[in-house]
């Protein structure tokens, strides 16, 4: 759990509550003005309605500047971001022919595959030439290559599982595939911060949801018994399956999942285990294998281990690993594998053309190079934000670092101030998070370089400064040098 600092927590609910009251004072006397005027609507229901409504025109309008910014370049360690304007108050956006080039602090490029590399993209553009963009089909009718059948068998291989299944899409990954494992009578049970992936497909298999406060595997063992000894709803029958979701390093907080503990709970209670690593699979342990590789767990405890190829591969869709039988069972009734366009080849060719380097098949040492400064650069970016004074979630060997802002005004005047000093930074807000924990996410990649971090702590401290987001008193002897700042410019 977050703990909010008294001031900030009572600041926060504050600055809602006018938002709150003078949005409401406005749409009420927009109410008059629409109905004293004509409508050709009259007697229609209103398609958007609730809170979220109102939250998106009366604050999300104010600050989406600060959300969805076009860039015009390889997402590398700098990219150009497109400039815009907008003439009427942030209600819509313009863009214009000018780029600013900006530090990358918020792409999940963590290995640095998303830019050229010398080793992946001659065989992309082979494959592209040989194999076309799409193949136009699913993968049950024309659209299964060679390639497909040499990418899960070397996805299988990499995260030491006897089979694997690949999808087109990394968030379908989680959407399609619970439904199918899980339905009527069954229970699922998911860490309360899991992915909205997670949390939809969880609703749409039928199944019974129960959720454990995140991480802590205390709470999900009484979660467990309790669940255990009720049975199903009115009738009390034994639950037909039960599987724990949780996810190697959670996108919002940065921090890794306790995932030995909460693997000896699900043994302990006949639970299977379903493990999302989006953030983690490519970007943590000596050879980029994830957690289970980290926290020296066994793929085989894991029941379904998934994960996307868009973060430390450079690529896109997503995979399921796991027995032969449950990917076979996949491939006969998975709808995304059945109905959808299957990954399309140059993706495909990127993912295994990484996986190459990752492991040095290359013939280099880059893949182990690229691992250990990922590693170096997180742990060396999470520290000095928290010598400065900066509340930072997560934990060590995570390229994710949330910089908790709180009060909504914070958001748009980090994100804007970052953005004016040439650093480009994801600032997050409800309804990804609560709305009392706005955040800002840093990502860090391989490709930054120490200089890199320099600079980007230089202007984070300087604005961080400005916006008065620093809840901890600073180390004085930590603190940046300006000679070193200067050089960074």
């Amino acid at each position: 759990m977050i703990a909010i600092p008294y001031l900030t927590a009572l600041s926060t609910y504050f600055s809602y509550g006018l938002l709150f009251l003078f949005g409401q004072i406005r749409d009420f006397f927009r109410k008059l003005i629409d109905w004293s005027s004509a409508n050709n609507l009259h007697g229609y229901a209103p398609l958007c309605l609730g809170l979220e409504d109102f939250y998106t025109r009366r604050l999300y309008l104010r600050i989406q500047d600060c959300f969805g910014r076009p860039i015009a370049s390889a997402p590398d360690a700098w990219f150009d971001v497109v400039e815009r304007f907008s003439k009427d108050n942030n209600k819509t956006l313009n863009r214009t022919s000018n780029t600013t080039k900006c530090l990358n602090l918020g792409s999940y490029n963590y290995l640095g595959f998303a830019a050229s590399d010398e080793y992946c993209t001659p065989r992309v553009i082979e494959s592209l030439k040989k194999y076309s963009p799409s193949t136009c089909s699913s993968r049950v009718d024309g659209g299964t290559t060679t390639l497909h059948v040499e990418l899960e068998k070397c996805v299988a291989d990499f995260v030491g599982k006897p089979a694997a299944i690949v999808f087109g899409m990394g968030y379908v990954t989680n959407s399609a595939i619970l439904p199918v494992l899980m339905g009527k009578g069954s229970l699922i049970i998911s860490d309360s911060l899991n992915h909205s992936s997670i949390i939809n497909g969880a609703r749409g298999s039928g199944a019974t949801v129960r959720v454990f406060q995140h991480n802590t595997p205390a709470h999900l063992e009484e979660v467990l018994k309790e669940q255990i000894a009720d049975g199903q709803p009115r009738t009390g029958r034994p639950w037909k399956k039960i599987m724990v979701i949780v996810e190697g390093i959670y996108s919002m907080e940065g921090e890794l999942c306790k995932l030995p503990e909460i693997i000896a709970i699900c043994k302990k209670y006949k639970a299977y285990t379903y493990l999302d690593e989006a953030h983690s699979i490519g970007a943590v342990g000596k050879s980029g294998r994830g957690v289970c590789e980290l926290l020296g767990v066994d793929p085989a405890d894991v029941d379904v281990m998934m994960g996307t190829f868009t973060k430390s591969f450079g690529s896109c869709g997503g995979y399921i690993a796991g027995s032969k039988e449950l990917i076979q069972y996949l491939k006969y009734t998975c709808p995304a594998h059945l109905y959808a366009t299957s990954i399309s080849p140059p993706a495909g060719e990127q993912i295994m053309s990484a996986i190459k380097v990752i492991l040095g098949e290359d013939g280099t040492s880059r893949g182990a190079q690229k691992l250990a400064r990922i590693r170096e650069n997180s742990n060396f970016f999470r520290s000095e934000l928290q010598k400065m004074g900066f509340e930072v979630l997560g934990d060590n060997d995570s390229p994710v670092m949330p910089i908790m802002l709180y009060n909504p005004a914070k958001i748009p005047a980090f994100s804007r101030e970052c953005l004016r000093q040439n650093v480009a930074v994801v600032t997050v807000a409800f309804p990804a998070t609560p709305l009392l924990l706005a955040r800002a996410r840093i990502c860090i990649s391989a490709s930054h370089s120490r200089e890199d971090l320099l600079k980007a702590l230089e202007v984070i401290s300087r604005v961080g400064d400005l916006v008065g987001i620093k809840y901890f008193p600073a180390e004085p002897s930590k603190q940046l040098p300006d000679s070193d700042s200067k050089k960074c410019d």
